[in-house]
């Protein structure tokens, strides 16, 4: 039988700033994209988040982002590979602090934002990530996006690239995410994004909004957490998975 994960980026919310329904998320997904404090998460949202992970059986994994609180992580930063490697760590180690004292690990990695897309071809930036997570914990896997230079670049140094599909967004007929600049680039019907994401699971195809046929292989499905209609969004992608026979369960 087939199987996939379903992750969420979840911890983003911010002091008085409540992002998404963390808590009800869980209930759907398989393994939660918890944010380090850099593009979003205060100590206390980060520590709640990872509490409420590890009640709900949900496996804790580090959401890094370039150091943009004012851009929620989504603007590039023309940092040096040091100072990035630097940051990526620290977080890491932060977010292990927590999900610690919360009786749990932080089991993989996977970028946000910018970031996530700037290693996608960014030679430098995804060297840096890449030397953090193995200067932290070589045995980390790596969630990107398939065909990111970073995949190929923690494969060379021994890590684990894992490579995931996005329910809520739409594609470009060469497999890129439309840009969140563009009308469309969100999706929120959900039955068209169940449809879309069991072809995923079943025939590892997903449709462009041009109406072509991708092949993509993704090891986990995401639905972002500050989607409106997250919480519905995932819980119909996972009933539509199990109801076409595919076993829902982390990679990690």
């Amino acid at each position: 039988m087939p199987f996939i994960d379903l992750n969420s980026d979840v911890g983003e919310s911010f002091g008085n700033w409540t992002m998404g329904d963390d808590a009800a998320v869980f209930r759907h997904v398989t393994s939660a994209n918890v944010a380090c404090g850099f593009h979003a998460g205060d100590p206390s949202t980060i520590a709640r988040t990872c509490r409420d992970a590890v009640a709900a059986g949900v496996t804790i994994g580090a959401h890094v982002g370039y150091r943009d609180l004012a851009g929620f992580g989504r603007r590039f930063l023309d940092c040096s590979a040091t100072e990035l490697a630097d940051d990526v760590l620290y977080q890491l180690g932060a977010l292990q602090a927590l999900a610690r004292a919360a009786g749990a690990e932080v089991k993989y990695v996977k970028p946000h934002g910018a970031l996530y897309n700037t290693i996608v071809h960014h030679e430098v930036h995804a060297q840096a990530v890449v030397d953090a997570v193995h200067a932290f914990n070589p045995d980390l896997p790596l969630l990107l996006l398939p065909g990111a230079v970073a995949g190929k670049k923690a494969a060379a140094r021994g890590l684990t690239p894992l490579s995931e599909a996005f329910a809520d967004r739409a594609y470009n007929p060469d497999g890129t995410l439309v840009s969140r600049r563009e009308e469309g680039a969100v999706l929120h019907d959900h039955s068209a994004i169940t449809e879309n994401m069991v072809r995923l699971a079943t025939d590892r195809t997903i449709i462009a909004r041009d109406g072509s046929v991708l092949q993509v292989q993704a090891d986990s499905i995401c639905v972002h957490g500050d989607t409106p209609g997250a919480v519905a969004m995932a819980g119909a992608v996972r009933a539509g998975l199990e109801q076409a026979g595919v076993t829902v369960r982390s990679f990690a």
